[in-house]
């Protein structure tokens, strides 16, 4: 088993391969780790691909992966984690903000302090401070609230994993965010941080978008969810349909009465209309809502991509074969 497996999603950015892959083999062979180097092309439509390939060629550490299109972080992630065959998966991005120099470090935390997963902190950015920093801030406060994990920038790139981590998590849509989450979630509960040096951007441009937060938001409430009711779904949705049906039969009940004591009339009061939507509400929550979420959680095609190409494997083989 290797050392280390160290797992480069990109996507755009053939500039910084060939200077990345350089400085990982010279911090790697100072240090005397057997690595590998798995590049995930997430659909890029520039050169990166070819880049890949020739560094492939020039070095036998180097693996590939693309994508028939593109898919995001987060597949890239999971497929690179899936190939992985290190005792420790680092992960870090293409665009030089990651300095490899940060590898020794993240490699002792986990064979030598024992931490399950360590995250990088980018405690000094290079970003722009109005339109990433502040907003990051923001994201990652909200984060440690609802997550509980006290980790001041859980979306960093850079991170260090136990080979049993990443074997045990599924990374799927754009839950790369919530990684640290996807782990503690899964009993690894030795979660470690460093302040690791933010490199500024030296290609390129950066694939930030405003929607990375309303999405992140959402997606933290869905995994925080279904982490726990994921395996028990009834507790949420059968308590708040029961809750509902419940407000409703009652205010039934005492139309009834009212009409039946009192003489009122049942159709014409707001009261009637408010009863027979929350009944019917509540009978919907009870019935489809943890149905279409199970549905939503095992569906078999979650996670197929489809690869274009594969390098630095035997072709005869399928990649968990080669482990």
């Amino acid at each position: 088993m290797l050392d280390i497996s160290i797992v480069v999603p990109l996507f755009n950015e053939e500039e910084s391969l060939p200077e990345l892959v350089d400085w990982i083999e010279r911090v790697c062979n100072e240090h005397g780790y057997s690595y590998e180097v798995i590049m995930v092309d997430d659909g890029s439509t520039d050169d990166s691909w070819h880049v890949v390939e020739k560094l492939s060629a020039q070095y036998d550490q180097v693996r590939g992966i693309r994508f028939q299109r593109n898919y995001g972080k987060s597949a890239a992630l999971n497929e690179g984690f899936k190939a992985a065959v290190g005792n420790v998966i680092i992960t870090m991005d293409a665009d030089l903000q990651d300095s490899p120099d940060e590898i020794p470090e993240l490699y002792r935390m986990i064979t030598v302090d024992g931490f399950d997963l360590v995250s990088g902190w980018k405690k000094v950015r290079y970003d722009n401070a109005v339109t990433k920093n502040l907003p990051s801030k923001l994201y990652n406060g909200v984060n440690r609230w609802v997550s509980g994990i006290k980790l001041h920038d859980m979306n960093c790139g850079l991170k260090s994993y136990k080979r049993k981590v990443v074997k045990s998590i599924e990374v799927y849509g754009e839950m790369h965010r919530f990684i640290p989450v996807l782990a503690q979630w899964a009993g690894f509960r030795k979660i470690g941080e460093k302040v690791v040096v933010h490199r500024p951007r030296k290609y390129g441009t950066s694939k930030f978008g405003w929607e990375r937060f309303i999405n992140g938001f959402l997606d933290l409430l869905s995994i925080q969810f279904i982490s726990r009711f994921g395996k028990k779904p009834m507790h949420f949705f059968g308590l708040w349909g029961t809750v509902a049906f419940l407000a409703g039969f009652f205010i039934t009940i005492w139309l009834v009465v009212e009409k039946l004591f009192f003489e009122g009339n049942l159709s014409n009061k707001p009261a009637f209309y408010l009863a027979l939507t929350t009944m019917i509400i509540g009978t919907q929550f009870f019935l489809t809502g943890f149905i279409a979420e199970l549905v939503s959680r095992s569906a078999a095609d979650r996670n197929n991509y489809l690869i274009e190409q594969r390098l630095g494997w035997d072709e005869k083989l399928p990649i968990e074969e080669n482990q």
